[in-house]
């Protein structure tokens, strides 16, 4: 019987079709897509024994250890996660690495055990990966950009999400792009990071032609780069510089970097270890940014954000946290974007506060 396969990768990745990565999961950590579940059909160890038998002793032999290893109550365990992701979703379609082997045992697997005829992706993820490559070179070069910039804490991704037309970076990445940056969970591999942006731009393509709205970031989001063709293409775009009050801006980095923050690591970890992993995790901030800062300046950020973390742990107070953070904005962060926008003068586009700024975008949308 002829296995049905997948070859309309648009269509697949438009409409956001559930994907079965059957792959080990050290192939799906290094990179997947973001609508996959992983249900491999050897897991880490096995694919490693495998690929050493096949490098000694050739396909057979590597084909004889791969049915013994996965047989019997093992066999029948992975089939049941199989069938059940098809059960769950009908449209769905599962890959492997290459649309081979594996990905074959497991659609014949899901056949004889409920009769779902269930496709597989041509030529697999390796297939999936270079055409979103490619679109995301052509989004490139289709797509016209904004750049939204600003200081540190003027609310710039509050203001991306406002919009009808952005992605926001940052949440891609799950980095804040500073030395504060890091979040609670750990961020998405590079392939992960670049698959998702492609999705993204290849939906904005197929819905409007307005300009798309973007932070202004550098090319590092952390641990995670923005593809060098994009980055290029996004310093060259307009500048559209979101003002804000300095008492906002408090507020704002008060309720991201402390309270927001707090919440995410509590969330995932438990309200103890959580609140210590985030103290930890400001601490460790802080500690990265010693040598701009100096010896003596970091010394004394450092013991005034000890005093702010003990303050807000025995009774919710931010205040020390509010100076702290005054501290760093206007003596340490702002004079280090004004050299850097002294630098893009001739690109800023339009400057002004959120309700301008939104105007603005509207109206250069509607032309």
């Amino acid at each position: 019987m002829e296995l049905p396969q997948i070859e309309d990768f648009r269509r697949l990745l438009l409409e956001d079709t559930p994907l079965l990565d059957v792959r080990a999961p050290i192939e799906f950590e290094k990179g997947s897509l973001p609508l996959a579940e992983n249900h491999p059909i050897i897991n880490d160890e096995e694919r490693h024994l495998i690929g050493t038998r096949y490098k000694e002793m050739g396909q057979d032999d590597a084909m004889a250890l791969a049915y013994d290893l996965v047989s019997g109550e093992t066999r029948q365990n992975r089939i049941d996660e199989w069938q059940h992701f098809a059960t769950r979703h009908p449209d769905g379609v599962l890959f492997c690495w290459r649309g081979g082997m594996r990905s074959k045992l497991a659609q014949q697997a899901i056949y004889e055990e409920s009769g779902i005829l269930y496709p597989r992706i041509k030529g697999g993820y390796k297939a999936l990966r270079q055409f979103l490559l490619d679109e995301l070179e052509i989004s490139t070069a289709s797509i016209s950009y904004l750049r939204i910039g600003g200081r540190t804490g003027v609310g710039k991704t509050l203001f991306l999400n406002t919009l009808p037309h952005s992605i926001d970076l940052e949440g891609m990445a799950r980095h804040r792009g500073s030395a504060f940056g890091p979040r609670a969970i750990p961020q998405p591999s590079q392939a992960d990071f670049e698959n998702e942006l492609s999705i993204a731009l290849l939906k904005y393509r197929s819905t409007s032609q307005v300009p798309l709205a973007i932070e202004d970031e550098s090319r590092n989001i952390g641990a995670v780069m923005i593809p060098e063709h994009l980055f290029k293409k996004l310093r060259q775009s307009p500048l559209l510089l979101l003002e804000t009050p300095r008492e906002e801006r408090v507020e704002i980095s008060f309720q991201e970097y402390v309270v927001d923050t707090l919440k995410e690591y509590q969330h995932y970890y438990g309200e103890e270890r959580g609140y210590s992993l985030w103290s930890e995790y400001l601490l460790g901030s802080i500690d990265k940014i010693k040598r701009r800062l100096g010896g003596e300046r970091h010394a004394a950020f450092r013991t005034m954000l000890e005093q702010a973390i003990d303050a807000y742990q025995a009774n919710t107070d931010g205040a020390l946290f509010k100076e702290l953070i005054a501290e760093l904005l206007f003596n340490y962060y702002d004079p280090m974007y004004d050299y850097q926008i002294s630098k893009n003068e001739e690109l800023i586009a339009f400057r002004g506060d959120a309700a301008e700024l939104s105007a603005y975008i509207k109206e250069l949308s509607a032309k």
